[in-house]
Formats: C-alpha cells, structure tokens, sequence
C-alpha cells in the first residue's frame, strides 16, 4: 500500500524547483528550530521555445479560428460515463444521439477542416488524371501551338509573377515544417537531459526526506533544553514572578515603614535646629538689644551738640533725633517655649534602629527566589526526568512509522524505472529518426516541387525573346516551360501524399492541443478527471478510493497538483493523515499532562518572611507618642515672620549718612557719618547672624509641622500596611503562589506548543516537500506531449498544409506561363502592316504548314 501511495503521487503531482526557500520564521520572543534542511533541484519544468515559438503562437491562434469552443467538460464527463458504464447504452437512444452532436457541434471546425482535406485528397490525383489524358489528346493545352494576344506580355508577366509569389508562400510553409520537425528532434535529443535531471532530484528528494523527518525530532532538543533552563533557573523565573506579585504590596508597605524611619531622623535634626537656633536667637536679640540702645545714646548726646542750634542743621538734626526710636529690636525669642522633651523622646525613639528592622524586611522578602529553589528541587528533578522520558517516546514513535521501508521501496522502484528508461531511450530516438526522416522526405517532395518552379521561371524569364516567335524560341526558354510542368506533374503525384499526412496529423495534433494541452494549463482537466463517480461508478473521489480505500476523503486530483506547484508537503497534499495521523503523535497533552501534574504539585511556604517585627511596629508608635504635635508651632512662626529690628538698619545707616552730607562741613558731619558706620558694622556682625539663624528655625519649624500633621494616622497607616503584606504573605500568598505556578507552567508547555505547532508546520510545508516530485506530470504533458510533441507537430502540419493548399494555384499559372515558355510546333500568322515589327512572318513564306489557322484552339 505504501508503494502505491508514493507511485500514485509521482503520477498526480507536477512541477520542480530551482530553489528551496524555508518557508519558517521564528517571530521574536519565540524558539529558535531553526530550518528543515532542503537541497537545491536542478530541474526546470519550463520550456523556452525561442524563436519558433512565434509560430507556436499562430498556429494556437488558427487552432482557435477553427476550434473557438471552450473545453467541454460536461460532454466529456457524459462520454466517458458512456464508455466506463457498467452497460454502454444503444447509439440510437436519444441520449447518445444528443451526445453525438453535441460532440459533432464541438468538432464541426475540425470536421469541415477535415472534410476539405478529405475532398483534396480524392479531387486533385483525379483532376491530375483528367488534365493528363486531357493533354495525350492534344487539349488542355496539350497541342504545341499558341495563338498570340495583343496583351500577351502582361499576361506572361502577370502568370510568372503569381507563380512566384505562390512558390515563396510554398517554400515559407515547407520551411515552417522543416522547423518544427527539426524542434521535434533536437528537443528529443536533448530530453535525456532532462529525463535524467527528474531522476535526480527525485533521488534527492527520497535521501532527503529521513534528513527532515532526523532534523525534526532532533529539534525536541531545543523546547526540552529551554524548559531544562527555565527549570535549573527556577528561582529567578518562578520565584521572581512571585515575588513581583506579592511586591506590589509588600514594597510600598516597606517603602512607608522606611520613610518614617527617615522622618524620624529628620524629625530629631529638625528639633536639634529648633533648640539651637531660639537659643542663638536669644542671646543674640539680647547683645543687639544692648548695642543699639548704646548708638542711639551716643546719637542723641551728638545731636544735643549746638552745632546743630544753627539755622542750617536745626531741621536736619530735628529729624534725625524723631527716627531714633527705630533703633530696636523687633522679634522677641525670649518667650518661645523649648522642645527638649520632645527632642529627648525622639532620642528614645532613635534608639532602635528602624530602618535596620526595615531593611531586614527587605532583605528576607528578596530571598523569595532561593525559598522557591529550596522548596522545589525535588519536584523539578521529577520534571526532568519526564522531559527525558517524552523524547524517548517521541524517537520510538517516528521509528515506528513506515517511513523509511516507502522510501526504500520507492528508490528501488525509482532505479528500476530509471534503467528502464536509459535502456529505451536509444530506441525512441531511433525511432525519432525514422520520423524525422519521413518527414524530410515529404519536406523534400514540396522542394522538388518548387525547384522545378524556380528553375522554369528562371530559364523561361532568362532564355525568353520577345521578338523571337513561338516556334522559334530557344533552348533555354523551352526548358523553363518543360520544368514547369514537370512542377505540375509532380504536384499532382505528391500533393494527395502531403495532404494525406497534413489532415491525419491536422486532427491528431489539434485536438490534442485542445483536449489536452490547454485544459491542462487551466485545469479543466482536472475538474473532469475530479468528477464524483465518474472513473469510478462505486467511488466519490477517485484518487481517494485508491489511496486509502476510501472515496469519501475530498482528495482530489486539481488539489493535490495545486498543492505540489506551491511546493507543499508531501503529508498536506495527499492528506496522509488517513494513513498515520501525525495529529495523534503531536497531542500536546500527551506529551506535558505529566509535566503540568509535576507542576502543579509545586507547594511554596513563606511564612517565614517577616517584614517588621514587633519591636519596630513599637518603635513607631513610640514616634508618633513623642509629642511633636503638642509643640506651639504659632508662637514659633509669629516671631520667625516678624523681623529683627524694627527698621532695616542698612537703609538707616544710608540715610543717616546722607543727613549728614547736608550739614555744614566740620564736627557735626563727622560725628554723624561715624555713627551711620556703626550701625552698618552691627547689621553685618549682629542682624546678618541673626537672620540665618531665623532661617534655619523656619525651615525646621515648618519640617515639624508638617510631620506632626496627623503623625498617629501616619504611624496607624504605616503599621497596618506593614501587617496587610505580613497577613498576605502568611495566608493569600498561596494563592499567588498559585497562579503565577500556573503561569510558570503554561511557559514550560508553551515551549512544546511551539515545538508542535513548528513541526506541524514543517510536515506540511517542508519536510518530503512535493515539489521535486511534481515535475513528473509536468515534464510529461505541459513539455514532452505539449510543448515538444503537440506544437512541433501542430506546426509542421501547419507549415505543410498552406504548401499543398498552395499546390493548386501554383499548378494553374505553372500551366498558363509554360505555354510562353515552351517552343510551339505551330503558330498563328499576321500581316507585316497588321503586327509591325513584332518579329512574326505570315507562314507561307517560310513554308511552315498552319493546319488550324482557321481553328479557334483556345490555349491554355
């Protein structure tokens, strides 16, 4: 059954290739299986005619005058129901006799073509009959003597030049046969060529397919080493998973815990700042107190001086003396109340290290991939093993298909038919010869033919003298008319034997060309061959009946080529799977059922990470009990707002020093400008210091506030989103354990997926690619029976039917022009003042005996 089956696909399947193209592409983010390995065949089941194809193509173009029917497959189905019936009803039956029309409808081009033929066959020896006896009785042109024209020379010049024009459209038809007979023989010289290239890549493509069929199980390698990997990795791919998914929850609680262990320090920074800054404040508003009070008595003392008495200083000094209450201290820090108590509970607080308890959290909720390892080596040697076990049975498995005994048999089978067609093929070439031969010989017949023409018109238009009379005319021309109708005769002995060829092979080649060739190339062919019960009264699908004993399987002959020209699998094209379903052995549960069971048994336990311990929840309730949120955050910010003195003491000093310039120059002025001085040296030693200081208790004033702002709903949250992951990670972590196992496993199995779903491909695509093989139909029909056969033999035909349809015209005027050519016995006689100085004497001067000088012979 299996050699039938592959002897049956060399007969179905057509088309080869020049070149193999992996049809597989991995996608990104899948494995890599690489490409089936596939050889480059030599064959091209392409034919090139070259230039006589341009007579190829008229010839199809008169085959469609005369057969412009499309293909009639409904009447060929009828009629081959009618001859492979069980019972091959009476012709006389209506049915058969519509059959029969409808056949003579289809066929009435090449019947009335035929019938032409036929009717030329019979009519021109018979004519060729007549016109001899016609001639032995001195008529038809039989009796030497002419009767002269007046318009003799037109006529003469009229015959000779039709005669040659049909000689060259003779000798084009006779060279279009001579071409297509000598296509026909060098295209079957050169066919061994090609007959031997479909052997071997017929041999390539059986030694290739064991390759393939090694290449695709070797491949489970690749999906089984991705899995080992993901297996020895574990950890970071399990594990990580889970770890991601529990993290969304733990981290941002350990985030939280770490960033109040963070306000915690900088809560006691911030306190720090606040101690140290209201007691700079104070000694120092207390030091400036002093030192302004001491200006504006020297100030005053100054402006009591009675310099300033004078008409000229009295109103400067006057005001002077009013802006001297401006010289004080503005902020008083004396009364902000301290935040020892709470900077030494924080200190309390900051005992324990926090963020040492947090980053422990950390560090044992990162150790979730080592826990997942730890807790699944066991399991995942189990898996292994099981990946171990599937390739084994993937390799008895394909050991067990009858592979290899159909390719053995098939090579065998394949030399046998391979010496067989060496040991015969000097035989049909023998045999090519003799119709190669036959063929010229026919060929040669016309050129017999038209060397007898060319010659008579050569010798007859060379040798002719106008001016001689007919029964004087030379040698020369006498022979031409002589090789005229030697042309003639042998037209009328060869023309019914060139018919007799042109209308056998006219019939043979045409309807060839049109049953077979062109329903052929547009595969009505096959929608006939493909017809339910037709080959087969018991059987649907033919093709599937003797395949797989089944003609219900939609297999049919159009589809199995259609699937060979596009190169596709062996196994796809003739649907094998009735044979051995490959779908059984690439049952992806049959292979990862265990591996999922393996998988799912995977038990992970993490309670025993431990993100905040007691201490630290403790630690932070201790915070959030400190008493920063009792500070008095209004007084502090009421006296930070307010300046340090009451007028800026730089634009005083400025302005104090202009007043000054305006006084008379002397004492006064320079008591001024001094004092302008010092309140310039106490701003920059005394404010400036001050006002830092005041900006340092700003910002930490502020920090306070903002961290004390619902610090015991801050804490409450932080604990309860640290107990939230701690409850999830004790309890709910199952469950994502769970899920992203699941995940786990679905990655595991989809690297078998792909692995099936690529060999599926393959099988279908590439693996025993049908391609090589389908040369066979195509090499057979669409070349040797088409191109080289049918064509040549539709154009020689062609070629020598417009030579033997041109025979008739030729023999006419061949006929007609030998009589001004050939020298006469007798001729008519004219007067000297009636014909000139044409060359013609009345006959009684020279003796010349005129029995039908009064007869009305017509001549020819």
């Amino acid at each position: 059954m299996a050699v039938e089956l592959c002897l049956l696909l060399l007969l179905f399947c057509g088309s080869t290739i020049s070149e193999v193209q992996p049809i597989y592409k991995p996608p990104p983010g899948t494995l890599d299986f690489g490409f089936v390995p596939s050889k480059t065949y030599d064959t091209g089941a392409y034919h090139e005619p070259g230039s006589i194809g341009i007579l190829f193509k008229i010839v199809h173009a008169f085959l469609y005058l005369v057969q412009p029917n499309s293909f009639p497959q409904d009447l060929i189905r009828k009629v081959a129901q009618q001859q492979l019936g069980k019972t091959q009803g009476d012709y006389q039956k209506p049915e058969n006799v519509v059959l029969t029309l409808q056949a003579i409808y289809y066929e009435i081009g090449f019947i009335v073509s035929a019938a032409l033929g036929l009717l030329f066959i019979l009519l021109l020896p018979l004519v060729g009959l007549c016109f001899c006896m016609c001639r032995c009785c001195d008529n038809c042109g039989g009796e030497m003597h002419q009767r002269q024209k007046k318009n003799a020379d037109c006529q003469r010049s009229c015959f000779a030049t039709f005669l040659f024009v049909a000689s060259l459209i003779i000798s084009v038809g006779v060279l279009c046969a001579y071409a297509a007979n000598q296509h026909l023989t060098n295209q079957v010289r050169g066919a061994k060529k090609l007959v031997n290239s479909n052997f071997k890549d017929l041999k390539i493509f059986l030694n290739d397919t064991p390759a393939q069929i090694d290449y695709l199980v070797s491949q489970y390698n690749t999906a089984k080493d991705k899995a080992l990997s993901d297996l020895n990795n574990v950890g970071p791919v399990l594990g990580t998973r889970v770890q991601e998914q529990l993290g969304k929850e733990v981290r941002p609680a350990l985030d939280a815990a770490l960033t109040m262990a963070g306000a915690i320090r900088e809560t006691k920074e911030a306190l720090e700042n606040v101690s140290v800054s209201v007691e700079v404040l104070q000694e120092g508003t207390e030091r400036l107190h002093a030192n302004l009070t001491d200006v504006k008595t020297h100030l005053s003392n100054t402006l009591n001086d009675s310099a300033c008495n004078a008409a000229q200083a009295a109103s400067t000094c006057n005001i002077i003396r009013n802006s001297l209450s401006q010289l004080n201290i503005n902020a008083n820090f004396s009364g902000l109340p301290g935040v020892s108590s709470q900077l030494a509970k924080v200190n309390d607080v900051l005992k324990i290290d926090l963020s040492s308890l947090v980053q422990k959290g950390y560090a044992a909720f990162n150790d979730t991939p080592d826990l997942v390892v730890n807790q699944t080596r066991n399991i995942l040697s189990d898996i292994k093993s099981v990946l171990e076990s599937i390739g084994s049975n993937i390799t008895t498995f394909t050991k067990a298909l009858p592979v290899q005994k159909i390719l053995d048999d098939l090579m065998v089978y394949l030399t046998q038919s391979e010496a067989y067609v060496q040991d015969y093929f000097p035989l049909v070439e023998q045999y090519d010869f003799y119709r190669w031969l036959g063929c010229l010989i026919l060929c040669c017949m016309v050129v017999l033919i038209l060397v007898f023409y060319y010659l008579g018109l050569l010798c007859g238009t060379c040798g002719y003298d106008k001016h001689a009379s007919p029964t004087t005319r030379g040698c020369i021309s006498n022979t031409g008319g002589n090789f005229l109708m030697a042309g003639v005769g042998f037209s009328f002995l060869f023309s019914w034997v060139l018919m007799t060829v042109v209308v056998l092979t006219f019939v043979t080649g045409g309807n060839v060309e049109k049953l077979v060739c062109e329903p052929f190339e547009d595969k009505n062919l096959f929608k006939v061959l493909d017809t339910p019960y037709l080959l087969n009264q018991q059987w649907k699908n033919y093709l599937a009946g003797i395949l797989f004993k089944n003609p219900n399987v939609n297999l049919t002959f159009e589809k199995v080529y259609s699937d060979c020209k596009e190169n596709k699998g062996i196994y796809t094209s003739l649907h094998l799977e009735y044979l051995f379903n490959i779908n059984e052995f690439l049952n992806i549960s049959m292979y990862t059922e265990d591996v999922a069971l393996k998988i799912e048994h995977i038990q992970i336990n993490l309670s025993k990470i431990i993100l905040l311990d007691e201490i630290g929840k403790e630690n932070l309730l201790n915070f959030s009990s400190s008493g920063i949120d009792g500070i008095d955050f209004s007084a502090y910010l009421t006296e930070i707002n307010k300046s340090v003195t009451k007028v800026d003491l730089l634009s005083f000093a400025n302005d104090l020093e202009a007043r000054a310039d305006q006084l008379p120059k002397g004492a006064l002025e320079n008591a001024l400008k001094g004092h302008a001085n010092s309140i310039r040296m106490i701003h920059n030693q005394q404010v400036v210091p001050l006002e830092q200081a005041m900006s340092t208790l700003n910002q930490s004033i502020r920090l306070l506030k903002k961290t004390s702002s619902e610090l015991m709903v801050k804490v409450k949250n932080v604990i309860s989103a640290v107990n939230a992951a701690q409850f999830l990670i004790n309890n709910n972590a199952s469950q994502v354990i769970v899920q992203e196992t699941k995940k786990y496993m679905d990655t595991i199995v989809g690297y078998f997926e792909q692995y099936t779903e690529w060999v599926k491909e393959s099988i279908a695509m590439e693996v025993a690619a049908c391609k090589p093989i389908a040369n066979v139909i195509d090499t057979a029909v669409d070349i040797f029976l088409c191109s080289y056969i049918t064509d040549s033999v539709n154009t020689f035909w062609f070629g020598l039917g417009g030579s033997s349809m041109f025979l008739i015209p030729a023999i006419i005027f061949a006929v007609k022009l030998s009589k001004y050519y050939r020298r006469m016995d007798t001729e008519d006689v004219y007067d000297d003042t009636e014909n000139g100085n044409n060359g013609y004497h009345k006959e009684h001067l020279y003796g010349i005996h005129n029995p039908v000088f009064t007869s009305s012979v017509e001549q020819w």
